[in-house]
């Protein structure tokens, strides 16, 4: 039980990885540091799109852009730092060795 959980919480950091990977790209395109006409920026800018709109989808769907700003985003992050803390408080210590 307690490798499971450890794979469930290396999974989530990994991902709180991707979407802070993803805001950074989406803000270097925004400010013309980057271009997408480059293969590799493109191709980066894919994966990392398809890994996060599935899930930040839905809640952009309830929180719209507020003033041009993103705040699913966000919205995410605190899920999944919440989600961690619940794992981490509640079911590591009942978890057996």
């Amino acid at each position: 039980m307690r490798a499971l959980l450890d794979v469930i919480m290396y999974i989530l950091e990994f991902y709180v990885y991707v979407l802070v990977a993803s805001a950074v790209l989406s803000w270097l395109i925004a400010f013309n540091v980057v271009n997408t006409r480059n293969n590799f920026v493109s191709t980066i800018s894919d994966i990392l799109y398809r890994l996060t709109e599935p899930v930040l989808a839905p809640i952009r769907r309830f929180i719209p852009p507020f003033g041009g700003l993103d705040l699913s985003f966000l919205v995410l992050w605190f899920g999944i730092v919440f989600l961690q803390r619940v794992i981490i408080h509640n079911l590591y210590p009942l978890a057996p060795f």
